[in-house]
């Protein structure tokens, strides 16, 4: 399999509390619009590979998922393949995510039991009410059991499975918003929750902004002005405490004779273009503190993937616009406000203001290519990627580089 050719995207899986316990790893081989040929004879090449696991040995299992388990999709052939030469990550980390084109019969049962005895997780998503019955030798090696919100009474669903399945783990799926999460939460028993519930828009609000948080827009704005005073930053940094031992930490490691002490000496060593991006991750790092985990890594990862994706929509020149526009995607989650009082808070203008307010302008499609990636809404994405005539493999890199970027953020700051 040519893991180059690979859409990969990350689904956090939450538990009530909105910390992210789990990811599932959504992939597409290939894109069948941009390769006519995948079609034809040559579309079941690599059935027999997981490709989730061929992507856990490339990228490590921590860079994808920290000390979190993993859910990987298997196929109704690819079950059958050597998982163990594949990757050899924790098999306790790994969870198989099988589906309903997986028949109930011997072989399949006699397959998955051989799968739990060397240690690894299985769950089951997919299946419709009517399958409840004929599924009930697999559902009892199960760990896990996605009951999508949109499709089935998951009350009824949920009751059914806790009397006769008191063992399974239950994940309440397609969410799509804060009600629902807090209606599914409110009545229990699920341990898991999957959806777009924890990143949909604020359309409306009336939310004081937290006095730290004034403090941290206010040095988004000195900074994001186009000749901003360093001096004037610094002192602002100077107001708190964790930016200030964050900014001296850093700098000392880029200079060879360590020894600066002093906020605006630090600043100036960076210089305007490196201390506004610095600040802009840091300062949304720390606004972000009272929010989920996933928030900030989603901020995060779509600052990089945007800037990442520059060069493969031809805008290389507007990799910092490009930054700021992912990293302000979530600004209006962030502060509780409609995104156009968010972006008039922060003082954004421009190509960024028009991607994120209104979906127009330069900067749009790529903003618009990311939230249908991460969602793995892989028709789209290869329908996008034939309109502007993109390749799979750079914008896959793009993504990839996104995810080790975070991983070696994050570690940092640990």
């Amino acid at each position: 399999m040519r893991v180059k050719r690979m859409l990969l995207a990350l689904i956090p899986l939450f538990d009530e509390n909105m910390a992210v316990k789990a990811y599932s790893v959504f992939s597409q081989k290939d894109n069948f619009f941009l390769d006519p040929m995948m079609l034809g004879t040559r579309r079941n090449d690599g059935a027999a590979t997981v490709e989730g696991l061929e992507l856990i040995r490339t990228m490590g299992i921590e860079t994808l998922s920290e000390d979190r388990d993993i859910f990987v999709p298997v196929s109704n052939i690819s079950l059958f393949s050597d998982l163990e030469s594949q990757c050899d990550a924790p098999h306790e980390r790994i969870v198989f995510l099988m589906d309903n084109t997986i028949p109930p019969v011997e072989m399949y049962i006699n397959r998955i039991r051989e799968m739990k005895g060397m240690g690894y997780k299985l769950a089951m998503r997919k299946l419709a009410v009517s399958d409840f019955e004929n599924y009930r030798e697999i559902l009892k090696l199960t760990d896990y059991v996605f009951l999508d919100n949109r499709k089935i009474a998951i009350d009824k669903a949920k009751i059914y499975f806790s009397r006769l399945y008191p063992n399974i783990r239950l994940c309440a799926g397609g969410i799509d918003n804060m009600d629902t999460f807090e209606t599914l939460k409110k009545t229990g028993g699920y341990q898991l929750y999957e959806g777009d519930f924890y990143r949909v828009p604020v359309t409306r609000g009336s939310h004081e902004v937290a006095p730290l948080k004034v403090n941290y827009i206010e040095l988004l704005n000195v900074v994001n002005d186009v000749n901003f005073e360093l001096t004037k930053a610094a002192d602002i940094i100077g107001r708190d405490t964790a930016l200030t031992i964050s900014l001296l930490k850093m700098v000392n490691r880029m200079t060879v004779n360590s020894g600066i002490t002093t906020i605006r000496h630090a600043a100036a060593m960076l210089g305007q273009r490196e201390l506004r991006k610095w600040i802009n991750t840091a300062v949304v790092h720390e606004m972000y503190a009272d929010k989920p985990s996933e928030v900030t890594r989603l901020s995060l990862l779509r600052a990089k993937f945007a800037e990442n994706l520059g060069s493969v929509f031809g805008m290389r020149e507007k990799g910092e616009e490009l930054f700021l526009m992912g990293l302000f995607s979530v600004l209006d989650v962030i502060l509780e406000k409609p995104m156009g009082e968010a972006l008039d808070m922060v003082m954004t203008a421009g190509e960024v203001k028009d991607a994120l307010l209104s979906g127009s302008g330069r900067l749009a499609p790529v903003m618009n290519l990311i939230r249908q990636y991460e969602s793995a809404n892989w028709p789209e994405v290869s329908r996008l990627l034939l309109l502007d005539r993109m390749e799979v493999e750079p914008v896959n890199k793009a993504y990839m580089d996104s995810l080790r970027w975070y991983r070696d953020l994050m570690y940092e700051k640990k």
